[in-house]
């Protein structure tokens, strides 16, 4: 259905419709005559030119339901199809079923011609004999048929016997089909009917009255018998059937009779159309229709002529209401619409289509008609064929996409050609209703079909075309697509069908074997043809040949010119935007557009217009040529930028910076492209088109807009490029208005010279006018808007004057006044004149500056009058090449002011009027443009110029020139590099007042202030950079900074914690804070270290040029070597390795504990995260030790820095930090590398069970002193001893833990005798031990692994339960296994957790007691043992009571577990008992940031926990910060709940007060704030403030919630207030809604609690009487019997029971009945 959308005419119907008088309706009748049938759809012509279609659905029932049947099942006989049942010219009654409005906004008429909708109107009892119906055979019966013929209760029937004369040979009538026949007999009182379908008796029977027809049953079709009562210029109106009134429209009047129509002429007529609601009936007196025996004729006589352009036709008759007929010069006639009418003496059309009912053609005049260009219409015969097309984006199909390039022509472009290659996903590229240009690629004309390409190579291809076979030749190239790869070639298709094959042997130079894996089907290919045989249609196609010297025929004439170079051409043709010329002397073909004709764009349509054929065009100039042809440009800008070079020739010379003059190319929504000479093409977006702020960029610019645009970005890839059109960012060249407005005016005077040179004598009469002329003239009329004059001298012209040029002169007919000229029309002969007074007095002569008046406006020029000098001049109304104007408002308006400059009093080029620069007088408007300011012309590159010191600044300096505009010095640019002195004030030296002299070096952005070094030598700027270095005034040098340069501070920005500085006018770098100094004292007020404008000598760190920056650094140092001394910044304490330190130039160290100072402290990692340090760097592992970091005045160190084991003694004393505590002893951190280890018998001298109780009492990091007591180098193993007798020190555990000392001496082996005999496998076992290996590793940190290489592989197998034993009876132990021996938390960690932690230690076993075999019974006990030791190691963590002792056991269980705000409110507690708020406070904030954002409410209770620390220690003020910090972070009302409650407690009633009522206003939706309010108020004793409340909570919250919220308040009532109230509220709510068993059962409760043992008891009868289900029931009598179990006596238990029979009872019966 939707291919018919293209033969519909949507300008046309609507223009029948108005011709015509007619409205369509749904449910209209007409008359219809087939044009064409497809298999769904019946297209049909109706009067007036319309068309409609009739669906297959709208034919009649049977047929539809036949359909419906067919579908269904697969068997039933097979249907007959819309050909079979129609045939074009067949006549059809039909019915209008809908109006549609396609998408494209055309009328859609969807027809029926199904006897119920077209005889609706009939009824049983108005049949009558003799009746023309129209109706559908619905079945076929063995005598005849059983005709529909839309009649409730009728039954038709028309038998077979007479149809024989119609069809000879008998024909079958199928069901469904169409006939028109006649009432033969009526029987029953119309339920009976016997039809006959004799043809041509139906074709002349006309209607009779006393059929009975009314207006409601008229059908179309019918023939009457009719008088002629009126002729009408129109037509004529008739009377038929005694009291109807026919219209007949001029089309359906027999031609040859059209003059012989009288009134009260007796003729037959047809029904063409009835239209109810107006009571219309439109008739046809056309033979065609008044003899339907042979139908319609649906082809015109002279065969199918649309789409033919016809010359010489003349205009036979016209109709101003619908439109003229043409007659073409074979004499047939063409009906053109009233909208296209213009009077002519002969007229060329194009040929629409035919319209069978009134059997003429319809034609366009419109030569912009896309009818008309485009050379296809609705029958697709193409003249000029493959021309290209815009069209729209209609649909994407999955075979191709449907392109309209009108209302009634679509073509399809199949998938392969939606692009040069193969698309995955065409719907990414193409929307619907996007604008394409495509090339036409076949025409099928006989299926109505237009196929497109959209591939570029074909659409912009110069090569000749083969659009036959006849415009193939031997040596010709062209461009084809490839539409079969096979094995012996590749076959190529050209336009319409042409197609050649290319044999293996010219596929390519190389030898190709599979053709396939090269070429694929739809690649675009060059080909030459090598033969061709028309005739046969074949032709031999190569690739190779294209390569080599291509016939002379393809070869194309070489452009002799150059761009830029001025010429003269000559007008070959006129085309519709541009011009066809021959370049002098050689006849070069080139082309001119025409909005390159003239800088004024109102200029470039009158200079079209007044050139002609054969004139010669001076001053033009070549803009761009490409392979297809030469531009050429008369704009006055662009051809001064190409003589000047002001231009770049290719992508490689655009530079940033560079202003070039070019047009406007095409405007889009995010901004417009800007074409420049050479082809060059660059996008101005939005944001950088104008100053002002755009809303849509479509109508701001005008295409062809001349423009200066300056380059500001550069895409080397994409070879594109960015340009500001922005008015203050561009520099016009001097004088350029004034230059630009002669030019407009001389082309002006050119047009108006070309239209003398015709001869009219008005013209010549009117190009001697001229603007201020005075004239003699008289009035002719005058109205409202102004007046017409009349000139003796000017005969034929129209004089004008509006009412702004009349005001306080009144004005008669008849007479007389003097005027003065404005502005002459020449196209129209139109003059406008002004007899204002002012304009008309004695001239006087003109000052230096006025107040001037717009006067006229005309497009892009303006006449002024200059104060009261009466004189005129002329003006641009626009200031600047690129100002646009966003609104009407902005526009120059006659009668506005303007304070106008005038430069030359009388100038030559105005023809002797004064020639000014203006500006808006408006305060609010600020100057635009800086070719106004004729004083200021700015200052180019080089100018050494005199100037005062305005203002002296640190870093710059202010300078006001001789010509008044100002210029600034840089502080680079005011002494010699190399006599700036470190820490002086350069800018200090010069003195403000001084004159001093200075050189340009650049300027600055008037908006940005942004530096622009100088780009171009002939740019000028208004705000100029200078210099005042000696050596530079003399000849400029350019110096490159050394890596040690000057640079002279900015400021110190605090928030990026770096120092701003700057070296050169548009060079800063910035100093990051740790490069600033190497002094910690310093970095706490970094800002005072520099002032600005304060010379420093810098070290360059690194350049980047993707953003311009360069870092640098004031120490001397540039990057960090070991041993250099720098600061650092502690950003996280780590327990095991040391402290973390951010270095400057990005680095990050670590710092051991054993490094942090000469002297070790108890407790080493005790650091502010933040704080600074003065370091020495060691390879990024870090120290602080004064020793190193000075060591020329180091005094001994306390504790040395041991770098190697060999440095160590046996029996010598050292001090160290423990790391860890394991089964095999304590690990002790001597230095950064080396550690030692004690046994655990060394280490005291009690006797210990389990290692862990050394470990409780040796965190990691304590400080202990020891004495070595052996070393083994080779395996750099170390032996300590922690006892008393070695170090002197006390021992590490201490006395009150009542522990047994250890045995020595002779108890020892008495205690070894009782143990067992030794095994025999000892002394190996202790030649294992000795092959024992420790190492170090770099990324341990230190951590010694001991393992048994022997037995590794035994004991990988065994699974990690066996390794566990007790402390004193070790077994043998595996790393492998991975189970951890070390202390606190990480016992009780998952294994695989362990392996990861650089803590644990997996030191083999070395205990006191030698090991021995045991018994299973022995193992099994120590098994229970180890698992008892565990599971009570755990109860210890889990046990709130025993707390941690001190920060490093909180900060180690905190390491294990981050989230638990327990851990971390037990921390601040604390703190709290030693008073250390500060510290309380820090580990709350440490907190907040270390929780998990997931972790809600360990965040709240931290939260809270801060709260609760600021009311008892803080201030008001501190506690509100964090309350707000606190709402910012966490859900607000949980906050705001526990604030409140924190006051309740601490009794600060007014502050909680004040809160509640806050929180019920921002949380009235939450019934919990209502609530916990209550409450408040009821333990305050506020009982009614709290009802009150109640009320409030009541209104606030939703209707369902009210319940609940009574019986919560009524609770608080029992608890907290008055237990009578809460009773009382309890009884409404429950008297209201005793359903409520869940409100019971509270109730119960309460009493229980609250009331007497009565009012309990009166309570329970209530209850188990409710009306509520009996498991509710017998809750309820439970809970009875339990209260006089425990309250009552045996008689009040057994009256329960008896309550509980009666109810049982009761129910039953109930049951029963």
């Amino acid at each position: 259905a939707g291919a018919k959308d293209d033969s519909k005419k949507l300008k046309k119907q609507k223009a029948e419709e108005k011709k015509v008088g007619l409205t369509l309706n749904e449910g209209m009748l007409m008359l219809g005559c087939v044009k064409e049938v497809t298999d769904f759809e019946v297209t049909v012509s109706l009067p007036s030119g319309l068309q409609g279609f009739l669906s297959i659905k709208n034919i009649c029932d049977s047929y539809t339901k036949l359909l419906s049947e067919q579908l269904d099942s697969t068997d039933t006989e097979e249907i007959c199809s819309l050909p079979h049942l129609f045939y074009p010219g067949m006549v059809l009654r039909c019915v209008v079923a809908k109006l549609d409005v396609t998408k494209r906004g055309s009328l859609s008429i969807q027809l029926s011609i199904n006897p119920k909708l077209v005889n609706k109107n009939l009824t049983p009892s108005a049949l009558k004999t003799g009746m023309v119906l129209s109706a559908c055979v619905e079945s076929v019966e063995d005598y005849g048929y059983i005709i529909d013929i839309g009649v409730s209760g009728t039954k038709a029937f028309l038998s077979k016997e007479s149809l024989k004369f119609k069809h000879n040979n008998a024909q079958e009538l199928k069901v469904g089909q169409y006939l028109t026949s006649q009432v033969e007999e009526v029987k029953n009182d119309g339920r009976v009917v016997q039809l006959s379908a004799n043809l041509t008796t139906i074709a002349q029977t006309c209607a009779e009255p006393k059929q009975g027809w009314n207006l409601t049953t008229l059908l179309p079709g019918l023939l009457v018998k009719a008088t002629i009562k009126e002729v009408t210029k129109h037509g004529l109106i008739l009377d038929f059937l005694s009291s109807f009134n026919g219209q007949v429209d001029f089309l359906h009047m027999e031609p040859e009779q059209a003059s012989s129509y009288t009134k009260g002429l007796k003729v037959n007529a047809r029904v063409l159309y009835i239209e109810p609601q107006t009571r219309l009936v439109g008739m046809s007196l056309r033979s065609h229709l008044i003899h339907l025996e042979t139908g319609i004729d649906p082809v015109p006589a002279g065969g199918e002529r649309i789409g033919e352009v016809v010359k010489e036709c003349k205009m036979t008759a016209m109709h101003h209401l619908s439109g003229g007929v043409l007659e073409l010069p074979d004499k047939t006639l063409a009906f053109v619409h009233v909208s296209q009418l213009f009077a002519q003496p002969e007229h060329t059309c194009r040929i629409l289509d035919f319209s069978p009912m009134e059997q003429i053609h319809f034609a366009t005049l419109l030569k912009s008609s896309p009818l008309f260009i485009v050379p296809c219409c609705l029958c697709y015969i193409f003249s000029q064929c493959f021309s290209f097309s815009k069209g729209t984006v209609s649909v994407l199909l999955s075979h191709g996409m449907v392109v309209h390039l009108s209302d009634h022509i679509k073509g399809l472009v199949p998938r392969t050609h939606l692009s040069d290659i193969v698309l995955q996903n065409p719907e990414k590229k193409y929307m619907e209703g996007m604008k394409v240009k495509c090339r036409v690629l076949s025409v099928d004309a006989e299926n109505k079909k237009l196929y497109l390409t959209r591939k570029k190579t074909l659409v912009e291809s110069s090569l000749p075309l083969f659009l036959s076979y006849n415009d193939t030749r031997p040596g010709r190239v062209s461009h084809g697509y490839i539409v079969s790869v096979k094995d012996f070639g590749c076959i190529v298709r050209f336009y319409n069908g042409v197609k050649g094959l290319v044999p293996l042997s010219e596929l390519s130079s190389e030898p190709i074997v599979r053709p396939g894996d090269i070429f694929y089907v739809g690649q675009v290919v060059k080909a030459k043809v090598l033969q061709c045989d028309p005739e046969r249609g074949k032709m031999v196609l190569s690739f190779k040949a294209v390569g080599e010297k291509e016939n002379e025929e393809t070869e194309k004439p070489e452009f002799d010119c150059e761009v830029g170079k001025r010429l003269d051409a000559k007008v070959l043709k006129k085309s519709l935007n541009g011009l066809e010329v021959a370049i002098l002397p050689d006849e070069i073909r080139a082309v001119l557009p025409m909005i390159h004709l003239s800088d004024h764009m109102s200029n470039c349509p009158l200079l079209w217009e007044s050139l002609q054929e054969g004139d010669i065009i001076s001053k033009l100039i070549c803009s761009s040529k490409n392979k297809q042809n030469l531009t050429l440009t008369k704009k006055p800008t662009v051809r001064w930028s190409l003589e000047e070079g002001v231009v770049a020739k290719d992508f490689s010379e655009i530079t940033v910076g560079l202003q070039l003059v070019g047009w406007i190319k095409n405007i889009m929504s995010y901004g417009v492209f800007v074409e420049f000479p050479y082809g060059l093409v660059g996008l101005a977006p939005k944001s950088a088109m104008t100053d002002k702020f755009i809303r849509d960029a479509t109508n701001s610019f005008q295409v062809g807009q001349t423009v200066i645009a300056k380059v500001t970005n550069l895409d080397e890839e994409k070879r594109r490029f960015l340009v500001t059109l922005k008015i203050s960012e561009v520099i016009s060249p001097q004088g350029d208005a004034q230059t630009r407005l002669i030019n407009g005016l001389q082309e002006r005077r050119a047009v108006t010279e070309m239209l003398v040179l015709k001869g009219i004598e008005l013209q010549q009469q009117l190009a001697a006018l001229s603007v201020g002329q005075k004239l003699k003239l008289t009035v002719d009329t005058v109205n409202d808007t102004g007046a017409r004059f009349k000139s003796d001298g000017l005969i034929g012209a129209t004089i004008l004057a509006n009412k702004h040029h009349m005001m306080g002169v009144k004005l008669t007919e008849g007479q007389k006044v003097g005027a003065v000229v404005l502005h002459v029309d020449m196209l129209s002969a139109c003059v406008h004149v002004s007899i204002l007074s002012k304009l008309m007095g004695k001239k006087k002569s003109v000052r230096l500056k006025h107040t001037a008046m717009v006067q006229y406006i005309d497009k892009d020029f303006a006449v002024i009058s200059l104060g009261d000098t009466a004189q005129l001049t002329v003006i641009q109304t626009y200031s600047h090449l690129n100002e646009i104007f966003l609104s009407e408002s902005e526009k120059l308006k006659v009668g506005m002011t303007l304070s106008a400059e005038v430069i030359e009093p009388s100038c030559q080029e105005l023809q002797g009027l004064p020639l000014v620069s203006w500006e808006r007088s408006m305060p609010e408007r600020k100057r635009t443009a800086s070719e106004n300011q004729t004083g200021r012309k700015g200052h180019c590159f080089g100018e050494i110029l005199q100037g005062t010191v305005r203002t002296v600044k640190p870093t710059c300096i202010q300078v006001t020139l001789e010509d008044g505009s100002s210029g600034s010095v840089h502080v680079s640019e005011v002494v010699e590099p190399a006599e700036v002195r470190l820490g002086s004030f350069p800018t200090s030296s010069v003195k403000v007042g001084s004159v001093v002299t200075a050189r340009v070096i650049g300027g600055r952005e008037a908006s940005s202030h942004r530096f622009l070094p100088f780009s171009h030598p002939k740019f000028t700027y208004t705000i100029s950079e200078l210099t005042l270095i000696p050596r530079k005034l003399g000849i400029y040098v350019l110096f490159a900074f050394s890596s040690m340069s000057a640079c002279f501070s900015l400021q110190f920005n605090s928030d990026r914690k770096s120092l701003e500085v700057t070296t050169d006018p548009s060079v800063t770098g910035t100093v990051e804070l740790l490069a600033m100094t190497t002094d910690p004292k310093d970095i706490g007020h970094p800002e005072k270290l520099h002032k600005l404008g304060q010379a420093v000598r810098a070290r360059v760190v690194e350049v980047s040029f993707t953003p311009h920056r360069f870092v640098l650094s004031l120490t001397g140092v540039h990057k960090l070597e070991k041993g250099s001394i720098t600061l650092g910044i502690v950003t996280n304490i780590q327990p095991q390795t040391g402290l973390l330190v951010k270095l400057p130039f990005g680095g990050m160290g670590t710092v051991a504990v054993t490094d942090l100072a000469d002297a070790y402290r108890p407790n080493p990692l005790a650091f502010d995260l933040g704080r600074f340090f003065n370091k020495a760097l060691k390879m990024y592992l870090v120290t602080t030790c004064s020793s190193r970091l000075n060591p020329e005045k180091a005094k001994p160190a306390k504790d040395p820095e041991v770098l190697s084991v060999n440095k160590l003694k046996a029996g010598q004393i050292i001090r160290g930090y423990v790391k860890s505590v394991g089964e095999q002893g304590v690990f002790i951190r001597l230095s950064r590398s080396i550690i030692g280890r004690a046994e655990l018998q060394q280490t005291t001298k009690y006797f210990v069970k389990n290692h862990k109780i050394v470990s409780e009492h040796l965190p990691p990091n304590t400080l202990l002193t020891t004495k070595i007591l052996s070393i083994d180098e080779e395996e750099e193993f170390i032996n300590l001893s922690l006892l008393p007798e070695d170090t002197g020190k006390p021992d590490v555990l201490p006395e009150s833990l009542g522990l047994p000392l250890r045995l020595v001496g002779e108890e020892k082996k008495k205690q070894d005798k009782k143990s067992k005999k030794r095994p025999a496998s000892e002394s190996e076992e202790k030649k294992k031990k000795e092959s024992k290996k420790a190492r170090t590793d770099d990324n341990d940190s230190g951590v010694e692994v001991y393992f048994r290489e022997e037995e590794d592989k035994e004991d990988e197998g065994k699974p990690a339960k066996q390794v566990i034993s007790s402390a004193s009876c070790p077994s043998r132990l595996q790393v492998t296994a991975g189970f951890s021996w070390d202390v606190g938390l990480s016992s009780l960690k998952p294994a695989s957790a362990v392996q990861e932690e650089d803590s644990s230690d997996g030191e083999d076993q070395e205990g006191s007691t030698k090991p021995q075999k045991k018994s299973r019974h022995e193992q099994e006990q120590e098994k229970k043992e180890a698992e008892k030791a565990l599971i009570q190691r755990e109860a210890e963590l889990m046990d709130p009571n025993l707390r941690p002792k001190d920060a490093a056991a909180f900060e180690r269980l905190l390491l294990a577990s981050p989230n638990s705000s327990l851990l971390w409110l037990q921390f601040m507690a604390h703190h709290l008992q030693a008073t250390q708020i500060e510290q309380a406070r820090s580990v709350a904030e440490r907190a907040l940031k270390t929780i998990s954002f997931r972790e809600e409410q360990e965040k709240l209770n931290v939260w809270v926990a801060l709260l609760n620390l600021e009311n008892m220690y803080g201030t008001e003020e501190s506690l509100k910060k964090v309350f707000e910090r606190a709402v910012q972070f966490c859900e607000p009302m949980p906050v705001y709940q526990k604030l409140a409650e924190i006051y309740a407690k601490s009794n600060k009633i007014k502050e909680a007060e004040g809160l509640y009522k806050t929180m019920v206003k921002r949380f009235r939706q939450n019934k919990e704030v209502w609530f916990s309010y209550g409450t408040f108020l009821l333990q305050q004793g506020q009982s009614d403030v709290a009802s009150t409340l109640l009320q409030r909570a009541l209104k606030s919250l939703p209707p369902k919630e009210s319940v609940d919220v009574i019986a919560k308040f009524a609770q608080l009532e029992f608890r907290y207030g008055d237990v009578e109230r809460g009773r009382n509220m309890f009884d409404k709510v429950l008297t209201t809604y005793p359903k409520r068993t869940d409100l019971w059962s509270v109730f119960i409760d309460l009493m229980v609690k609250h009331g007497s043992q009565k009012e309990i008891r009166a309570l329970f009868d209530r209850v188990i009487h409710l009306s509520v289900s009996v498991k509710k029931i017998k809750f309820f009598f439970k809970r009875y019997l339990e209260y006089e179990k425990t309250h009552g006596t045996p008689q009040s238990v057994q009256a329960v029971k008896e309550k509980a029979i009666e109810f049982v009872e009761a129910k039953g019966t109930e049951g029963t009945k």
